[in-house]
């Protein structure tokens, strides 16, 4: 088997540990804190819990769209950082391999990341979104059937209040029920339960209440007095609120695939104004996407400290210029979408600098003799931290 092969492994294994650690960390970190806020609106519309879990899974998607990137760089970062801090890097480039010859795994990763987060923010984030969309919707109407909060009065439709003192078993098994109704005639029907139990029907629109060991108290303007009834079991019959029907998809730019976006940018019925907002989101994803296509380079320039040197600020500064750039694009969108800049130059040339930058940096490393970007960085935080030590030291004296 050739040199260059095995090298090529070997690259590829560095780049996927890191990489798909990453990934996952990210996803966790992401999924964590908007569990907590998802659980506390469920609760506080009183949904049934299972609904974050569906909720959760809708937002995986645009998850991974910010971690793909992330991911991306800093596997290709940390494999070349240890080839650097192990020696083998200069046993590489000893033999003949380029650093060229050596970015050809990591693009090998960018363009299959690349082209999976095109079809995540193309294609299959918008309907995602839509569908998280849709189930805030419906536990905010009701439509998802939200239990009834206990030890509290709630309104079931116009003209029926429930109050359930309370819940076992997921909301299936109801104690200490009391439940009023009231037509339009000026009838009223007044029941209390020890036990409860909500049944589905055939009819969507209807449920059933069935209760045990309860008492039922009946009045109308033709009674000289309530009708009292006492019960083992009792079927009240229930006609559920009528929900408003969740809008059509592409309501908003970002519940449109790329082409949706393209198609209805370029209708002539369509506002200026909304044909800014969706120009400027289809090119934010276009250069999101591009922006990939750096990171090896970027990683490469970053990830060699200087010789007889460990320092990991080439990491940190990694971290700092792909969100900075992430936020940018952010910017520049928002303004596009105000109509304000045209979308192309307002996010096409930022994406040019930065590719400028990277270029450079990536030339200095592979092309300079002995050339480090970050050289000046690295040493003004090289003599920090011994300013720092030295002081720590000092203080240490001081206290002794």
């Amino acid at each position: 088997m050739r040199f260059d092969t095995l090298t090529d492994r070997y690259v590829a294994r560095l780049i996927a540990t890191p990489l798909i650690g990453t990934l996952v960390i990210a996803a966790m970190l992401l999924t964590l804190d908007k569990m907590l806020r998802l659980f506390d609106f469920v609760v506080s519309e009183g949904g049934p819990v299972s609904v974050v879990w569906r909720m959760l899974a809708n937002l995986i998607p645009e998850y991974m769209s910010l971690g793909i990137p992330i991911g991306l760089m800093l596997g290709c970062l940390l494999a070349f950082r240890k080839l650097a801090l192990s020696s083998e890097l200069d046993v590489l480039r000893a033999v003949g391999m380029s650093y060229g010859r050596l970015l050809r795994v990591p693009y090998y990763y960018a363009i299959a990341l690349a082209l999976l987060n095109l079809a995540i923010v193309g294609f299959i984030q918008p309907y995602s979104r839509y569908a998280y969309e849709g189930l805030r919707f419906e536990l905010r109407s009701g439509a998802l059937g939200a239990s009834i909060k206990v030890g509290e009065f709630t309104k079931l439709g116009k003209r029926m209040t429930i109050r359930v003192e309370t819940s076992r078993d997921g909301g299936r098994e109801l104690s200490g029920i009391f439940v009023m109704t009231e037509s339009n005639e000026g009838k009223s029907l007044a029941v209390t339960a020890e036990h409860g139990q909500f049944l589905a029907t055939d009819d969507p629109d209807t449920i059933i209440l069935r209760l045990r060991n309860g008492v039922l108290v009946h009045d109308a303007p033709s009674f000289k007095e309530p009708r009292v009834l006492q019960f083992v079991g009792h079927d009240l019959p229930i006609d559920l609120p009528k929900m408003e029907a969740f809008r059509q998809r592409g309501g908003r730019d970002l519940e449109m695939t790329m082409p949706e976006l393209v198609v209805t940018a370029h209708k002539p019925n369509t506002p200026e104004k909304l044909r800014s907002e969706l120009r400027s989101e289809f090119h934010f994803r276009l250069v999101e996407v591009a922006t990939m296509f750096l990171l090896p380079m970027l990683a490469l320039a970053l990830a060699i400290p200087p010789k007889r040197s460990s320092s990991a600020l080439g990491v940190f500064l990694s971290i700092i210029m792909i969100v900075t750039q992430h936020k940018i694009n952010e910017y520049a969108a928002s303004v596009a979408a105000l109509g304000r800049i045209e979308p192309i130059l307002a996010l096409w040339i930022p994406f040019l600098c930065f590719a400028a930058l990277v270029w450079w940096m990536y030339r200095t490393i592979a092309h300079v003799p002995g050339g480090q970007p970050i050289g000046a960085l690295e040493r003004a935080a090289d003599k920090a931290v011994k300013a720092v030590i030295r002081w720590i030291k000092f203080s240490r004296k001081e206290a002794a």
